[in-house]
């Protein structure tokens, strides 16, 4: 028996590799799966391709979801398609590099409103909806706790995606839905070995693991999350960055 047959999830930011990396393994562990996408349509088609071909119920769904109306609507048309919706994966999010001194209240706003604001609204739409069983995951970062140069507004984010779970827990909890969040370190993409080589090869050498992350790694946090094995899970914060977080800072 596989871990999520039965569910229906909707997985945002679903073309990108971490959200495809959660498509694909929701899907294999028997999910039907509506993958969100904002400009990536070609690829968040070929995952769904990918997974129909398995066997697996699949289906793409574009919104914006800067916009709050849109991710509701989102969250309702992903339902109707799948008779109901027991588990949200809120992947979606940006990441640019500015510094943070000169760095505009735009900028600032610009990825703040997109990452926080879009968990905000997809997880409270989701949550009118679930019945008790449900499930809802947040991707955050371990930048939440350890912030890198020239990603304070990124790091802000996903700080405030990580309190926003433990509080959605809190408050939802009697509802029978948990909330939790899955903080990657570095997961590897194609061509990051090349546009960032120093970085990368620092990253290896702090691993305890000795290797970048790949997306199978977040999505198999993600699967355990949505699963019954972790039905007593909530308001936690899963690590999963190859042992960085645990090493000295001094």
């Amino acid at each position: 028996m596989r871990l999520l047959d039965g569910q229906v999830a909707l997985v945002t930011g679903a073309g990108g590799g971490i959200g495809r990396g959660i498509a694909l393994r929701f899907a294999e562990q028997g999910a039907a799966v509506a993958l969100h996408c904002r400009t990536a349509g070609t690829a968040a088609r070929e995952v769904a391709s990918r997974i129909e071909d398995s066997g697996a119920r699949a289906v793409v769904l574009e919104a914006d979801l800067r916009d709050e109306d849109a991710c509701r609507e989102l969250v309702r048309e992903a339902a109707a398609w799948g008779g109901g919706l027991t588990a949200l994966v809120n992947n979606a999010g940006v990441q640019p590099v500015q510094p943070l001194p000169g760095m505009t209240a735009a900028q600032w706003r610009a990825v703040v409103d997109t990452n926080l604001g879009s968990v905000f609204a997809c997880t409270q739409a989701a949550a009118e909806l679930m019945r008790p069983g449900g499930s809802v995951t947040h991707i955050a970062s371990v930048e939440a706790g350890h912030p890198a140069p020239e990603h304070a507004h990124y790091s802000a984010s996903k700080a405030a995606i990580v309190a926003h779970a433990r509080a959605a827990a809190l408050e939802y909890g009697p509802y029978g839905i948990r909330v939790n969040t899955v903080s990657p370190g570095l997961i590897d993409r194609e061509g990051l070995a090349a546009a960032w080589p120093e970085g990368v090869e620092r990253w290896v050498r702090k691993a305890p693991l000795g290797r970048l992350g790949r997306p199978e790694d977040v999505a198999d946090a993600c699967v355990f999350l949505a699963s019954p094995l972790a039905s007593w899970v909530t308001g936690h914060d899963l690590v999963v960055d190859g042992g960085v977080s645990a090493r000295p800072t001094w």
